[in-house]
């Protein structure tokens, strides 16, 4: 009788560890950096467009992208800010080409994810190889945030739009918009001056 007592909890102490261990795989969270200001190197594969370029975030909303590739996007800038979209090819502005208006689709997708993520104190997702996935929805479908071990932005995915965004070569930044905008502000102040005094 002592054996089968003793088996028995044996048995139920062995399925409550196990079930406990089941329900922590992969769960977990670290701190959150996507609040930061960065540049990057970015690889796009959007259905059947492969795209790259260079991808810089000043601040909430305020984001922009340089393409190196495809030849049909090469050289072309999307700025992104409070809610608008300026095109421009070597400093020349244009409404957005036919042949960007996916990618900025998609870029607006990134904004949002990353923007509605950074207030948070940590991110909290699925635990994979050192990186962390974090899973969300937005009006353009589910998405994958994928941060590395210092909280930063590494890739974005949308499953039901064939969208992947690879990110590289990440480096952290201090310029915000704000910043950008106080600087030209006391250059044409300086500039002002100069001329009245002259």
């Amino acid at each position: 009788m002592k054996r089968i007592f003793t088996f028995v909890l044996t048995a139920a102490a062995a399925i409550c560890l196990t079930a406990c261990s089941v329900a922590n795989v992969g769960s977990s969270s670290r701190k959150n950096s996507l609040g930061c200001g960065f540049s990057a190197d970015v690889s796009i594969t959007l259905d059947r467009l492969e795209a790259e370029g260079a991808v810089k975030r000043f601040g909430e909303g305020a984001w922009e992208i340089e393409f190196s590739e495809p030849n049909t996007l090469s050289g072309v800038k999307l700025e992104f800010s409070e809610g608008n979209v300026l095109a421009s090819y070597k400093g020349l502005s244009f409404s957005v080409p036919q042949s960007a208006v996916p990618v900025k689709a998609m870029m607006l997708n990134l904004i949002k994810a990353v923007d509605d993520n950074a207030g948070a104190d940590e991110l909290t997702g699925e635990e994979n190889d050192g990186m962390l996935s974090v899973k969300g929805s937005l009006d353009g479908g589910e998405y994958i945030l994928t941060v590395d071990g210092e909280g930063l932005l590494s890739s974005f995915e949308m499953p039901n739009n064939k969208l992947k965004m690879r990110f590289t070569e990440l480096k952290v930044t201090e310029i915000s918009i704000e910043q950008t905008t106080a600087d030209t502000t006391a250059e044409t102040v300086s500039e002002t001056a100069a001329v009245t005094t002259a």
